[in-house]
């Protein structure tokens, strides 16, 4: 199953068209996108034996995140063993760093992006996962239950703000408006042959990047989440951004930065793409 969030609305994605969730069901579901993870297995439920109408037609610069308010944002530092070598720093063990995006960062998969005046402004592709029943001290092996599905997203991170001292600022850095661009839409893990083993893709005007699979995470969603969840719960709608693979600016020699016009492309395996486009 695929829903979207389609100019506001929320929407299942079938067969490439849009059905409206709260016209399809006679108004059991409400048209909010973010409401539908608390009512998450009824959800599930009701799509899976739906009589659906036919769907219409859609853009996909009319699509917004399909989680466009959680209430949690957790996003994982350092989980590529790869990544966490190119930026300095050892591998993590126990938990991996954690910071947050926050919410007026969040967007849609194709959008236009401001870049921070005097900034070093850089990519990250990252693998999504979405909560869709609360958790709370959950063992590793049951943590794939309480995941509602998956989607793209980019943590988008202006380096100058974030390392500036006498402390790094990692949430505020990686929180300008658009900074957090999240779709095009969630994907049920049963859509995927390997849900632990998905190739992520990252180019900038066409030149690859970033390249890596989410086999690959020192952190595996399952144990992001039995981890997370011993020290907080986590909620419906939340969201883990669960880290990115090598290739960033910060990393290269000499170190490079987006600038305005670039078009950064992120792609995940069964999922689709982001598009961002960068204004001065």
């Amino acid at each position: 199953m695929r829903i979207a969030n389609l100019s506001g609305r929320l929407v299942l994605i079938h067969d490439g068209l849009a059905v409206d969730v709260e016209r399809a069901s006679d108004g059991t579901f409400p048209a909010d996108p973010q409401a539908v993870y608390e009512r998450w297995e009824e959800f599930r439920s009701w799509a899976e034996r739906a009589e659906l109408p036919a769907g219409e037609p859609f853009e996909q610069a009319a699509l917004g995140s399909p989680v466009p308010a959680p209430r949690q944002t957790l996003a994982i530092g350092l989980n590529y063993r790869d990544h966490a070598a190119e930026s300095g720093f050892t591998v993590p063990e126990g938990l991996p760093p954690v910071f947050t995006k926050f919410v007026t960062s969040i967007t849609g998969p194709v959008t236009e992006v401001k870049l921070p005046a005097d900034g070093h402004t850089d990519w990250e592709v990252e693998l999504v996962a979405v909560i869709g029943r609360r958790a709370e001290a959950v063992p590793e092996a049951e943590a794939w239950a309480h995941v509602a599905g998956l989607t793209v997203g980019q943590d988008i991170s202006e380096r100058v703000v974030q390392l500036a001292g006498p402390a790094p600022q990692f949430s505020l850095g990686k929180s300008h408006p658009g900074f957090a661009p999240i779709g095009p839409w969630l994907v049920t893990p049963d859509e995927f042959a390997n849900r632990d083993d998905l190739e992520l893709r990252c180019a900038v005007n066409g030149e690859e990047v970033q390249k890596g699979r989410t086999r690959d995470l020192i952190f595996s969603v399952p144990t992001l989440i039995a981890r997370l969840s011993a020290v907080l719960p986590l909620l419906p709608g939340d969201i883990i951004f669960t880290g990115t693979p090598a290739g960033v600016g910060l990393g290269r020699n000499p170190q490079r930065w987006l600038a305005a016009g670039d078009e950064l492309v992120s792609t995940i395996e069964g999922i689709g793409e982001l598009r961002q486009t960068f204004v001065a």
